[in-house]
């Protein structure tokens, strides 16, 4: 041990001392304890739909043996799989141009094609019919009578494909900044072809940031409601909705809420199938140095009309039509005042449950990658749930309870962000597991050799080289809960608007030119936590 002392930082440890794998299999109990209270949290909505069901037993076997529940289950699931999918075949080719490539303007390119993920989804839906329905600005523009209809499967495909991919993009880009460049560098020394090492060695380690975006990308598309409500698509979360509004007797909604929980849990059996158990960290010690820029030559402007197609329909679009709106007459009519409250308002919760859930996903993280088992996977799973069910039934989950457990936090600020980090703590908890798998844990075993305890090396060696994972889940967190709408209309204070409510009101009133500020506001305000974290990537 008096050899090892004057390795003071465990990157100057010997390549040898560094082979050495020593970590105990058994997690410390503080991070069991943890993981344990972070998953009882957020399972609580789990547990109102099995008390709402218990109440009565036969009326929830009833809605859910029914020849509709079915086709709902059918539908949702192929509109989860196209959507899933195409959101990949985005996402990835804008992550490899944006960090890999010598793409122009690559970081300006790499906000604006992160921003569609603060497009409220009813927002997204109702720009596309406005701009490329059969009365909408683009048939203006082309001067023709109609163009086709947008609605049904192919009007909620595209509509949720456009604002759910950066949820793929942007672990991706935090994968592919951490990859080791001598694994390329070795494919090519032995004659590969750059298309062949990116299929063989750098898209099997970007598996796991692919499959964390893409499940998240699957349960945001199973849990929606209002992409799929304005074009018109007959799915789970529209019947669970209805069922909750046409009467006071919600046991009907919870059965279908919990069928929902029970496709989660599938997905979430497929997605851990899935995984590699191949070490994704770095093979050999020394410090990190970036990989090589690939020259894009004559597929420069293929790249720059990929990206910008991409812009011009997830960001351009909606931007044009919230503009539009916003010249009407009863733009006009908006209380600036009103506006930079919500505004501020916004900023301050989603800061607060971004920092909340950015904290909790890193003992999660850490218990599913490094010390696996029943537990850890129960952990890691539990955390899912509210993520798959809708706003509304964690929000109504939190109001069962609140009145009559915790009756002082009820409508409280601390309740509204209780109830975002329950819904959005997965997002953060993938992208931090995919950023951990890059971590080699020789590390934390050195600095354990040199007379740290477990926790303290995870604390002082390990978290700090997941900063740009909980950086990336963190803004993930922010970006989706700035614009969360059903918990906060339930839970919110009195009187504490945000820019999403303030969109609701206009857009529930038939207003949608009253819509039009805020929502520009929201993307504004969004721009710069999206920009500042290309800066520290």
């Amino acid at each position: 041990m008096r050899r090892l002392a004057r390795y003071r930082d465990v990157r100057s440890l010997p390549a040898a001392l560094l082979a050495v794998r020593t970590s105990p299999a058994t997690a410390p109990l503080a991070l069991r304890l943890a993981g344990a209270l972070i998953a009882a949290a957020a399972i609580l909505p789990l547990a109102y739909l099995v008390i709402v069901i218990g109440g009565s037993t036969a009326d929830a076997w009833d809605a859910i043996w029914r020849e509709r529940t079915g086709s709902l289950v059918l539908r949702s699931l192929g509109l989860t799989i196209a959507v899933t999918l195409t959101a990949i075949a985005i996402a990835v080719p804008v992550a490899w141009l944006t960090v890999r490539t010598d793409l122009p303007g690559r970081r300006i390119w790499a906000v604006l094609l992160t921003l569609p993920l603060v497009i409220p989804s009813y927002i997204g839906a109702y720009a596309l019919i406005s701009a490329l329905g059969p009365s909408g600005l683009a048939a203006d523009l082309l001067g023709v009578t109609e163009l086709s209809a947008i609605s049904g499967f192919p009007g909620a495909w595209l509509a949720l494909s456009l604002v759910t991919y950066p949820y793929i993009l942007l672990p991706v880009r935090a994968s592919l900044r951490r990859l080791d460049p001598q694994l390329e560098e070795a494919a090519l020394g032995m004659g590969r072809s750059p298309s062949e090492v990116f299929r063989t060695v750098v898209l099997p380690q970007l598996r796991p940031a692919i499959g964390a975006g893409g499940l998240l990308v699957a349960l945001y598309v199973l849990s929606d409601f209002g992409a799929v409500s304005i074009m018109r698509f007959d799915s789970f979360t529209t019947s669970i909705y209805t069922s909750y509004q046409a009467s006071f007797d919600r046991t009907a909604a919870a059965a279908l809420s919990a069928l929902l929980v029970l496709l989660m849990f599938v997905i979430l059996w497929l997605e851990a199938r899935s995984r590699s158990t191949d070490a994704l960290y770095r093979s050999v010690p020394g410090s990190q140095r970036e990989a090589r820029i690939v020259r894009l030559r004559i597929w420069r402007v293929p790249a720059i009309s990929f990206c910008g197609f991409v812009a011009v329909l997830a960001l351009l679009v909606p931007v044009a039509v919230l503009v539009y709106w916003s010249f009407q007459s009863v733009a006009g009519d908006v209380d600036a005042g009103e506006i930079a409250a919500a505004a501020g308002n916004s900023l301050l919760a989603a800061g607060i449950c971004a920092a909340v859930a950015g904290i909790c996903a890193i003992p999660v993280a850490v218990l599913s990658v490094r010390f696996r088992g029943r537990f850890s996977s129960s952990v890691e799973r539990l955390t899912y749930i509210g993520h798959a069910l809708p706003g509304i039934v964690v929000a109504l989950a939190l109001v069962f309870f609140g009145t009559r457990v915790v009756i002082d936090l009820y409508q409280s600020l601390g309740m509204l962000i209780f109830a975002w980090v329950v819904l959005f703590l997965p997002l953060a908890v993938g992208v931090v597991r995919a950023s951990l798998l890059q971590v080699s844990p020789r590390i934390e075993d050195a600095a354990r050799s040199l007379g740290r305890s477990q926790l303290n090396a995870m604390s002082t060696v390990t978290v700090p080289l997941m900063t740009g994972g909980i950086l990336a889940g963190s803004a993930l967190v922010f970006l989706t809960a700035i614009k969360e709408l059903p918990a906060t209309l339930i839970l919110g204070p009195t009187g504490f608007e945000t820019l999403a409510t303030e969109i609701w009101s206009a857009t529930g009133s038939g207003f949608f030119e009253g819509a039009a500020i805020p929502a520009l506001i929201l993307l504004a305000v969004s721009a710069v936590p999206l920009y500042l974290l290309a800066v520290r990537e």
